[in-house]
Parts: C-alpha cells; structure tokens; sequence
C-alpha cells in the first residue's frame, strides 16, 4: 500500500523537485500532466543570477515519455526543452497551466569536477597530520591555525603544494562532550578549539585578557596541556575559553572599527547569530537539544533561555576563526591548493545542524555499515541521516551550505564515505546494525552540486571509496573526475606478490587516520606485507638488496607512489618517524585514546630531521612532470 501511494504521488506531482543538466546537453524538464490539457502553458526560468526567461507553449504538442492510468485517470509525460546556452547554475524552472503550477530547481553543471593538475602544474603531492596532533613551542597543548600555517610553509619550501589534516569543524568539548571530528556538532562551522589565541587582534588592545595570559596560574594550566601525554579536549577548551571570553567583552564594550567589522560579518552570515545562541543555551543546561522543553526543541529560543555573553563569545569566536582561516587560504592557495580538508558523512544528532535543519533528515533512523569481514555485527555510527526526498524539496540547499564553507579555504576536499552519494544504511531504532538497510539517494544530483560548487571554488574532491565498494560507484566516481584513493596496503595482490599500478587518476598514500601507521601494518620483513613489498620493490629497483628495515621499506614504497601518475600523493608524517600507534582505532569506545594522540615529534624537531627532509626531497623530484609513468 506504501509502495502504491508513494508511485501515485510521484504521477501527481508535475514536476521533479530537481533537475539536472549536465553542460553541452539539452536542458530538459519532465511534466506528468493528464493525458490531454487542450491549454498553452505559461514557461518560465528564473535564472541564479536574476534574470529570467519567458515563453509560451501548447503543452499537448510535448513529445511523451510514458503513460500510466492512476485511479482512472490518465497521465502522461512530456518532455519540455528549455531555451539552450543555459548559463552554469541553480535555476528555477516554472510552468503554469489552467490551475496547475509546476516547479523545479534546474542545476545546470559541468560534468565533471574541478580537476587538481593540469598539463602545466604536474602532479602534486603534500603531507597529512591531524591538527590537533600538531604541537609545537607555542601551542597550548595542541596544534592550531599558526602551526598549521607554519607546517605549510615548510612543506611549499620543498616542493609541496598541500597540507592534509581531520575534520575542522565544531565539537561538543564540554557537556555533551564528543571530540571525534567525524560527529561535529554542526558541518557549518569551526571548532574554535584550534584557534590561535596569541594572534587575535582583540589581544593587544585587552589589558583583561593580556593579564590573565600572562598570570602565573595561566601559564601553569598551559605547561600541564604542554605536558600531557594525550590531548586534553575538556582542559584545553576550557583554558583557551577563558581568554577568548575577555577579547570577546573587550571587542563588545566599545564602538570601533574591529566591532563594526565583526557586525557586518554577522549580517553576511545570519546563522552565526543563529547558532550562537543554540551553543549558549547547550552551555547553560548542559544537554543536548533532544531533552530541552518542547518550544526550544523545536527552534524557538527567546532571551533568557541562555547567557548573552556565552552567546557574544560564540559569535565572536567563530568570527575569530573564520579570520585566521581566511587568512590561511589566501596565503596557501597562491601557489597550489594549500589546505586538503575532511568533510564528514554525518553530524552529531545533537548539534546544531540537526536542530535548525529537522526537516532535512530522518530522526527516527541512525546511519552505519552492515556486517563484514572486520566488524561481524556491523557499524552504528548513531547519527541521523539526510532525507532523500526532502532534502530535494529543499534544493539541497543545507548539503551546498557545508561543502561552501570548506571550499571557501580547500583548494582538495576529501568525502569521507562516498557511497553516501549513492546509498546509506539505515539503522532503525531497537535494531542492530544487522537488521538496517541501504536506502538509495539521487547519486546525480549530488555529483551536479559537486561539480558547480567545486569549479566555483576550484577545489578538487577526492572521494573515500575504501572498502566493499559497488562497481558503479567507482564509474561514476570516474565519469564525474572525482579522485578516488589509493592506499598501498590494501592493493598488495597476493597471487602476484605485486603492488596493484596506481590508478591515474588516484589519490595515493600510505594509510588514512582509520589504519594503523605504515610500520605497525608491515609485519616481520620473513613474513607478511613486508616480504612481498621487499620483493616486488627490488624487482622494480626502488629497494637495494637487504635493506629489509622498516625506514627503508617505507621510503621505498612512497617513491614507489611519487613515481606513478597519480596526481596527488598524500604523506603521513608519522611514518617518516616509524610511529606504530593509530590515531583511532574503529569500534572502540571512548576509554581509547582516539583523536586525543599528539605527534612524538614537535613541529620544531620533524622540521628538521635529516631522514624527513631527505624522504620528503626524494618525493618532490619523483613527482616532476617529466617523472611521470617512471
């Protein structure tokens, strides 16, 4: 009976609620109508950059594409071509018709995305750390923008072109409290935790803030951060809050410049205000919003519901980071893409996303994996997913919000998951993971987004399809000129005793922040990975004859990647050192230290390590253009 309505409904709409129009192909609209209007129908484009387009049509003159009897009434489908040399775009596409009106949103885009290299940059490559890992002689216990700047540079210094890191987006750091950068608190804004406090302006002219920095109890809590073995999320946001807070109340307290310059960052970013107050109000009760009273759960909050300054201080400091960010950018992208940033599948059902943007996903639902060979009972990953079809009556209007505010500062954006394009599994409530199933999206409308918003941007996106992963999606990953990866562990062909070639078209590395590092996955050189990668590497003359070391081994098999055509090589610093502890281990709880370990070298030390520097030059001369296919 679901089934029969939902196929009804979709003959009684007119119109999709999108369309898609790849460029040099005809822009074509489908109109379900009964079988004979005997009327003209009034057509309209309303173009995304303000203008609009106006004909006339009799719509019985429509070529059909297929007919159907509903309920006795008889529909057909007519196609309706749209004026050519439509430009790039969202456009919206009306027709009116007796008392029927049909809508839809048209997305005019190229057919594939921006694409990273071209014949005159050459293959690039960079190095991965996640910033909170990054730590050096004037951070508090964990890397920040500066260090990731810093790290830029002395990357670009050698020949690379972009740094990667995890997820930079807002957390739940008190109560609730989740710092995993894979359950953000809100996918349209920053995690103010990897702020460089010392560089906000507000600092120079704040007697409070300079006094409480430079207090001997303050530093104190900033030696303890410095010395902790693991990241201290609770303890770290907690110190740098205190400082913001003052430069907050100083930029506040008076009318000039710096105020009135954050006042009209505001009125470009409305939601700012918006979700300011959704975290002060999570800061006074201290839960999330599924147990607040009925009218804030449902969106309205009034003053009095939560702290003016604990709703100024969040303002402020998403203003501060967009600052040091957009700075970042503007600096990293003048010679390559600069940042390589993570876009998570999901968002924490308790953020700020979920709340505003209900209608957006399915609440009675969590999204996760099935069972397979690692994890027999599969996955919940117990946040809630988008909506297939609501989300198209939306225009996808939230999904375009989050990819701009990464593209705005990637010049690389990797998709965590990317069969999320195409299917998620869905997990319903009292069930395990063993008993969801794979609810299918609209995968081309995604791509069509993807492809306007990357070449807007000029951003290339790599897609992570590690895993089962259906043969189509890899197709359309390749039709649409998405990366997709290649990591060396998982392309060993036993049967063969070789590396699988790198895929031209491939992101390539070592590991991702879901493995072990390199060393811990090698084995003892008599066995395992390691014999056969010894092996083939020799064969193919990158290894000398017994250097069976890990250091050795592992320099061998990132020249083995610098060599080949694929146009991005990504670096995982902890492997120049050997590391063999994981930044996250999958499926564990949270006892284990995932996304909490700092790098065992700082900043200062790796920087200038002969055996990094000597890795990392032998890479940049692999990686020329004359190089490739060597």
């Amino acid at each position: 009976g679901a089934l029969r309505e939902r196929r009804e409904e979709r003959w009684r709409r007119c119109s999709r609620p999108v369309v898609v129009a790849w460029d040099g192909e005809p822009a074509q609209v489908e109109l379900s109508l009964p079988a004979s209007s005997g009327r003209p129908a009034d057509c309209a484009v309303e173009l995304e950059n303000g203008g609009e387009l106006h004909w006339t049509c009799d719509l019985d003159l429509l070529p059909v594409s297929r007919a159907a009897n509903i309920e006795g009434v008889d529909y057909v489908v007519r196609v309706l071509t749209l004026p050519a040399d439509l430009p790039q775009g969202y456009h919206k596409v009306r027709v009116a018709a007796g008392g029927q009106r049909c809508e839809s949103l048209l997305i005019r885009a190229p057919r594939q995305v921006y694409h990273l290299v071209d014949e005159t940059t050459g293959r690039v490559w960079g190095v991965f750390i996640p910033l909170y890992s990054l730590r050096s002689g004037n951070s508090w216990g964990a890397g920040n923008f500066t260090d990731l700047g810093n790290l830029m540079r002395w990357v670009k210094g050698m020949g690379g072109s972009l740094v990667g890191t995890l997820p930079l987006l807002a957390t739940f750091l008190q109560e609730p409290f989740d710092p995993s950068p894979y359950a953000p608190a809100s996918r349209l804004f920053w995690n103010e935790f990897y702020l460089d406090v010392t560089r906000i302006p507000e600092l120079e002219r704040c007697p409070a803030a300079r006094s409480l920095a430079r207090s001997t109890d303050f530093q104190k809590e900033i030696a303890s951060l410095r010395a902790a073995p693991l990241v201290d999320y609770r303890h770290g946001m907690a110190v740098r809050r205190s400082v913001i807070e003052e430069l907050a109340r100083c930029c506040f307290a008076e009318d000039s410049e710096r105020l009135a310059t954050l006042r009209r960052w505001v009125s470009s970013n409305p939601a700012a205000a918006d979700y300011a107050r959704f975290r002060a109000v999570t800061d006074r009760r201290g839960e999330g919003w599924p147990v607040w009273p009925d009218r804030m759960r449902d969106g309205l909050l009034r003053e009095g519901d939560y702290d003016p300054e604990a709703e100024r201080y969040h303002l402020y400091a998403q203003w501060a980071v967009e600052e040091q960010l957009q700075a970042l950018a503007a600096e990293t992208r003048q010679n390559g893409p600069g940042m390589y940033l993570d876009f998570p599948l999901g968002v924490h059902g308790a953020g700020y996303d979920v709340w505003r943007e209900r209608e957006a996903f399915v609440m009675s639902a969590s999204t996760g994996a099935p069972p397979d060979a690692l994890f027999e009972d599969g996955q919940d990953w117990g946040f809630p997913p988008p909506h297939p079809e609501r989300i198209r009556e939306q225009g996808y209007g939230y999904y375009i919000a989050c990819l701009r505010h990464h593209l705005r500062h990637a010049g690389v954006l990797r998709l965590d998951h990317v069969m999320g394009l195409h299917h998620l599994f869905w997990i319903p409530p009292g069930l395990s993971a063993r008993e969801g199933i794979y609810v299918r999206y609209r995968s081309a409308e995604f791509y069509a987004v993807l492809a306007l918003e990357s070449h807007r941007y000029k951003s290339a996106i790599v897609g992570e399809d590690l895993g089962t992963v259906p043969p189509y999606v890899r197709a359309d990953m390749s039709r649409h000129g998405l990366h997709r990866m290649y990591v060396l562990p998982f392309e060993i062909d036993t049967e063969s005793a070789a590396l699988r070639p790198v895929p031209a078209g491939a992101a390539a590395s070592l590991n991702t922040h879901d493995m072990p590092p390199f060393a811990a996955s090698l084995g003892a050189p008599e066995e395992g990975n390691h014999a056969v990668l010894s092996d083939f590497l020799r064969r193919e003359g990158l290894l000398e004859a017994g250097a069976d070391d890990t250091a050795s081994l592992t320099g061998a098999c990132l020249s083995y990647l610098a060599a080949s055509e694929a146009p991005l090589v990504l670096v995982n610093l902890e492997d120049l050192w050997q590391e063999t502890a994981p930044q996250n281990l999958p499926g564990t709880g949270v006892d284990a230290p995932n996304w909490r370990r700092k790098a065992r070298y700082g900043l200062e030390e790796f920087t200038r390590m002969p055996e990094v520097d000597k890795t990392l030059r032998r890479i940049n001369e692999l990686r020329g253009p004359e190089k490739a296919g060597g």
